[in-house]
C-alpha cells in the first residue's frame, strides 16, 4: 500500500451508463499545480496542490454576489487558505461573510481559522452531523498528524507496509518522499486549529449573496453521514464534495449503498457544471452515471456473497476474483499506472465499507 493511499485511508476510513473509454484522461490523482477555473461571472474554482507529503487538498469554490461573498471549503493548509483569501481580495472588496464545509475531512476545514482571522464575523456553516463530526473529531486528527513520521520511518525500516506486504521499490520512494515533505506540513498545522462551524442547517439552508441565491442540501448519506451539497440555479453549478471526486472516487468508508441514492438525486438538479470534491471541473453528467453503475455493480456483488454467508475476510479474498474490476478501472482510470495504483486501493475500501453497510441492513 503506498503512502498516499495509506494517507487517504486514516483520512477519509474513520467513519466508517457503462463507458468503454476512460473520462478526461488530462485529469489524475495527484496535483502538483495549483489552478483556477472561472465558472460563471464571479464564480471561481480553486484547485489546490498536494501538500508537501503529498497530502491532498481539497477543492475551494469562490462565489461573488452583489451583496457579499461565500466560499466553499477551506483546504488543508494555512498556507493554502491565505492565498486563497489573498487571491479573492483581488477579485472583490466585498467580505467574505459565509464559508460551507461540505463534509467533516480536514483537508477540506482546517482552513476555517484563516478566514475567521480574515473575516471577522464570518459564518461557518455545516450540516449538523458534519459539525459534530468536525467538533468531535477533527482536532485530535490534527493533534496526532506528527505521529506520521515514526510510523512511516518504522515502515521503511522494516520494509513492510501496515498489511503486511513487502514494500516495493516505487512504495520505498513514496514513503521517503513523504518523509521529506512531513515537517513543513507539521509545523503549518502548529499554527492553526480545526474551528468548528458556527451555524448548523438539517436539509436544506438558502442563502442569498445579492442577486445570486446559493442552496445548500442535504440530499442523503454517501461518502459522510452529512455530505452537503451547494446548488447555485441560477448559474447551474453543483459543487459536491466528496459526494464526487475524480478521476477516481474516494470510496474508504462511508455508505456506498445510500450513496448510490444520492448520486441519482444529485443527478435531479438541474446543473451543467459539477465541481467535485477532489479533481478538474466537469461539465456533464457522464461521471456520476458511472459511479453510480460502478457502486450499484459493486454492492450488487457483495449482497450476493453476503446471503451466502461468506465473513468479510472471505469477501475481500473473493469479490477481487469475481468481479470484473479490470474493465471498471479501464472506465475510470485508463492505463495511468499511478491511478490504477490508487483506484485498486479505493476498490478495497467500496468491499469493506459496502459489506459492513450491507451486513447491517
Amino acid at each position: 500500500m503506498s503512502y498516499r493511499v495509506q494517507t487517504l485511508r486514516i483520512a477519509f476510513a474513520l467513519i466508517s451508463l457503462a463507458l468503454s473509454t476512460p473520462l478526461l484522461r488530462s485529469d489524475t490523482t495527484t496535483t502538483k499545480e495549483r489552478t483556477i477555473t472561472k465558472l460563471s461571472e464571479n464564480i471561481y474554482e480553486i484547485r489546490h496542490p498536494d501538500a508537501p507529503d503529498t497530502f491532498p487538498q481539497g477543492n475551494t469554490t469562490v462565489i461573488i454576489g452583489d451583496q457579499s461573498v461565500l466560499v466553499v471549503d477551506s483546504c488543508l493548509l494555512p498556507s493554502a487558505a491565505r492565498q486563497d483569501i489573498e487571491q479573492i481580495r483581488q477579485w472583490t472588496k466585498k467580505p467574505v461573510t459565509y464559508l460551507v464545509n461540505t463534509h467533516w475531512h480536514f483537508d477540506h476545514t482546517l482552513g476555517n481559522q484563516m478566514y475567521a482571522q480574515a473575516f471577522p464575523g464570518i459564518q461557518i456553516i455545516a450540516q449538523k452531523q458534519t459539525q459534530k463530526i468536525i467538533a468531535d473529531f477533527n482536532p485530535g486528527a490534527v493533534a496526532r498528524y506528527p505521529t506520521r513520521e515514526q510510523r512511516f520511518k518504522k515502515i521503511l525500516a522494516d520494509g513492510k507496509a501496515t498489511d503486511g506486504h513487502t514494500l516495493s521499490e516505487d512504495e520505498k520512494h513514496e514513503y521517503e518522499q513523504a518523509l521529506a515533505g512531513l515537517a513543513p506540513v507539521i509545523a503549518e498545522m502548529k499554527t492553526t486549529s480545526q474551528l468548528v462551524p458556527n451555524v448548523t442547517f438539517d436539509r436544506e439552508l438558502t442563502i442569498d449573496l445579492g442577486n445570486r441565491p446559493v442552496e445548500l442540501k442535504f440530499i442523503g448519506r454517501g461518502n459522510t453521514l452529512g455530505d452537503t451539497v451547494v446548488y447555485l440555479p441560477k448559474d447551474k453549478i453543483v459543487l459536491t464534495g466528496d459526494l464526487v471526486d475524480h478521476p477516481a472516487p474516494y470510496l474508504f468508508g462511508g455508505f456506498p449503498v445510500e450513496q448510490v441514492e444520492t448520486l441519482k438525486k444529485l443527478t435531479e438538479l438541474d446543473a451543467q457544471t459539477i465541481v467535485p470534491g477532489h479533481g478538474d471541473v466537469l461539465h456533464a453528467k457522464i461521471y456520476i452515471h458511472l459511479l453510480i453503475d460502478f457502486l450499484t455493480a459493486v454492492n450488487t456483488a457483495i449482497e450476493k456473497e453476503v446471503n451466502d454467508g461468506k465473513t468479510l475476510e472471505e469477501v475481500q479474498q473473493s469479490i477481487p476474483k469475481s468481479f470484473d474490476l479490470k474493465t471498471w478501472k479501464q472506465k475510470f482510470v485508463g492505463d495511468d499506472t499511478d491511478d490504477g495504483s490508487f483506484f485498486d486501493q479505493t476498490f478495497a475500501g467500496l468491499v469493506k465499507a459496502s459489506y459492513n453497510e450491507i451486513k447491517t441492513r
